[in-house]
């Protein structure tokens, strides 16, 4: 975290993350979902996310292997072959289908990956395919309406590594795949999983403010916005969905 943010949260110096950490609190409730006897699939897992992350506490709830019966990993870019958080992998091709058969687990986590689907109702056709009855579906992705879902499609291509470097100074990642938001509305994914097969658990989240370009001001600012919007557009959504039994 920047020095601006360790202004806004004092208790980040007590364990190294802070009240409203958009990533702990998916992290968490997922963790919350799983059990030993789970079988689980990282969608688009990439090259482990969570391996590298500098708070202790969220490194070691991101890895799942060794805490339920089997952590499967795949994604289209080749780096999920050195993911080490997982017992199997798999890279999947241009039709998007996995080499399991139907109902193969328990739990599926995607980790800002619905923002970057080309095509929704393929992906929820196979993860749909892939997941148990009673199984569950978590994802953490962009509200297409909140700000960074709108920021993200208003700033240009070719100008975005130049605008999140003043932005986000300390960004630790940078997305592969340029987002597309063709299913980050709770009106989309209750297309794509209709309530006749599926129970809605989800919610929005803004979480601590990032784009503030290591301005005290800008990031209060930002707290002031997310502190006035709307549910219905605040910056993320929390996906978990549950099939029916």
């Amino acid at each position: 975290m920047s020095n601006v943010e360790n202004k806004l949260y004092p208790e980040v110096s007590a364990g190294g993350y802070c009240r409203c950490d958009h990533r702990m609190e998916y992290i968490v409730r997922v963790n919350a979902l799983l059990n030993a006897e789970m079988t689980m699939l990282e969608y688009g897992a990439g090259h482990g996310k969570w391996q590298n992350d500098h708070v202790i506490l969220r490194r070691n709830l991101g890895n799942f292997v060794g805490r339920c019966a089997k952590v499967v990993a795949c994604d289209v870019d080749p780096a999920v072959g050195r993911n080490p958080q997982a017992d199997m992998r798999h890279l999947l091709g241009p039709s998007g289908r996995l080499p399991v058969a139907d109902a193969s687990f328990d739990i599926i986590s995607a980790f800002s990956v619905f923002e970057h689907v080309e095509d929704p109702e393929s992906v929820a056709a196979e993860l749909n395919r892939v997941l148990k009855p009673g199984g569950w579906i978590c994802a953490w992705t962009p509200n297409k309406w909140g700000y960074v879902g709108i920021g993200a499609r208003l700033v240009p291509k070719r100008l975005r590594k130049v605008v999140l470097s003043w932005v986000e100074p300390h960004r630790e990642e940078e997305d592969s795949f340029s987002p597309v938001y063709r299913m980050n509305t709770r009106s989309k994914l209750r297309e794509l999983f209709p309530e006749t097969h599926f129970r809605h658990y989800s919610y929005t989240y803004d979480g601590q403010p990032f784009y503030h370009a290591d301005s005290l001001l800008l990031a209060r600012l930002w707290q002031f916005v997310f502190w006035a919007t709307p549910p219905p557009l605040k910056a993320f959504y929390m996906v978990f969905l549950q099939k029916n039994a």
